[in-house]
């Protein structure tokens, strides 16, 4: 076995991969050389390896089995270049109605995303191929960019809906009024608070939400009874007057009988 090895050392400058019938060096006439010496028996795979490596043209990536550099020789393909990661904070109203910022890349070199209209604060965003070259050839990285929103200071984000608190007083709420709501685009639109409202009734204004490729959300305006702080001696005259008046019913009934249950 060891004098057929190294004949088959001795022919490793005309190793090439060929197709079975195509010529004397092929890997099936190597491994087969080696296969008769019976079961059991084991080729010192390295050094086949290396003998290969003698010949002209049997190499892969840089002239060695096994590389796992890649190049269009190379085991495996050409490698992907590698992903960067940046970040970006925008304030409500970017992120609802979408916007073309510019951020500064690793190269110190300015490049523009498109904000999608409906981001949200901790969604990515991916740009391809606009991260690291590939060292060999290959497609390169992507662009991802992490995305915090500011808290805005009147609404919130409910999915597609915004929502906003509005405070209304004790009589709009109890004898019925018409107020205005401020919308995120700056102007105000009119609701009717009917008479009895109670605190934190929801009134939804349709389509004055979050607009989308995806659809449109609708302003959900949550009422909140506003209790005044201050009454001067007419008023709470007043207010003692009503009480005297005001049903004989306890809010909390209802209540206080689930609690028992």
């Amino acid at each position: 076995q060891r004098k057929e090895y190294d004949e088959i050392r001795a022919m490793g400058s005309g190793a090439r991969f060929t197709a079975s019938g195509q010529g004397a060096g092929g890997f099936e006439d190597v491994f087969s050389r080696f296969g008769q010496q019976g079961r059991g028996q084991t080729a010192d795979f390295e050094d086949i390896f290396a003998m290969f490596n003698q010949g002209q043209g049997a190499s892969f990536g840089n002239g060695r089995f096994g590389q796992p550099s890649g190049g269009y020789r190379g085991y495996g393909g050409p490698q992907r270049g590698a992903d960067v990661t940046a970040r970006t904070t925008l304030d409500f109203v970017t992120a609802v109605q979408g916007e073309t910022i510019s951020l500064q890349g690793e190269d110190g070199k300015p490049f523009k995303v498109k904000i999608p209209a409906g981001v949200a604060d901790g969604q990515k965003i991916r740009l391809r191929g606009r991260g690291r070259p590939s060292p060999d050839g290959g497609e390169s990285g992507d662009i991802v960019v992490q995305i915090a929103v500011r808290p805005h200071p009147v609404f919130t984000r409910d999915g597609l809906n915004l929502r906003v608190v509005v405070p209304v007083t004790f009589t709009e709420a109890t004898l019925g009024a018409t107020i205005e709501v401020p919308t995120l685009s700056g102007d105000v639109v009119k609701l009717r608070v009917a008479p009895g409202t109670p605190s934190g009734r929801v009134l939804r204004v349709k389509g004055r939400g979050v607009a989308t490729s995806k659809g449109t959300g609708d302003l959900l305006a949550e009422l909140q009874v506003a209790v005044p702080t201050h009454l001067d001696d007419a008023a709470r005259e007043a207010l003692e007057k009503f009480q005297e008046l005001e049903p004989d019913e306890n809010p909390r009934a209802e209540l206080m009988a689930k609690a028992r249950r």
